[in-house]
């Protein structure tokens, strides 16, 4: 399954994701028409201060998504391992459990009453398109990618760090024995 990253050091909090969202999720699909529709279309991602950084947050699309296991309706589903948890807005009933046990706060109450969350822009994916806030970045801090390549991603940089604590020049004019005993013991 893929999952939108974003690389919190390029990001600028300017919102465009959040904007690009709302878009994406309006009836008209653009702009000067989505400021006009009733109910206001909702972004699912939304872009957090942390003391002076921008933080964008969305659904992190969880393997055993509890949003999904307590909706009463089903409302929220996902169709293979492989997607991500969709909400169907007919058949939500606005409750609310769903909030509730999101661990992430990623769920919220979209004008309408009914719930919204993100569905990676699904829609889009099966275009060929990438999700409307990954495309809509002007800094590039957001993409779209496998868990296999963020685990790779991860792995390759803790190896840099262990490679630079272990083989920094302080650590060259030791004998590889003691450096190797040091990491072991």
């Amino acid at each position: 399954m893929e999952i939108i990253l974003t690389d919190y050091r390029r990001c600028v909090g300017c919102h465009t994701c959040e904007l690009a969202c709302a878009i994406s999720k309006s009836k008209s699909q653009t702009l000067m028409e989505a400021i006009l529709e009733e109910p206001k279309p909702a972004s699912r991602v939304r872009v957090v201060a942390v003391e002076t950084h921008p933080i964008p947050m969305q659904c992190p699309q969880c393997e055993d998504a509890p949003c999904a296991a307590v909706c009463p309706t089903k409302a929220l589903y996902r169709l293979t391992p492989e997607h991500p948890v969709f909400s169907e807005r007919a058949v939500c009933i606005g409750c609310s459990s769903c909030v509730l046990v999101c661990p992430f706060g990623a769920i919220r109450r979209a004008p309408g009453g009914i719930m919204a969350k993100c569905d990676l822009c699904m829609t889009r994916l099966e275009q060929g398109q990438q999700p409307a806030c990954v495309e809509a970045c002007p800094t590039n801090a957001r993409q779209l990618a496998t868990a296999d390549r963020v685990a790779e991603r991860k792995l390759r940089k803790m190896a840099l760090v262990i490679g630079q604590h272990e083989f920094g020049e302080e650590k060259r004019s030791e004998p590889p024995e003691k450096a190797v005993l040091q990491v072991v013991a």
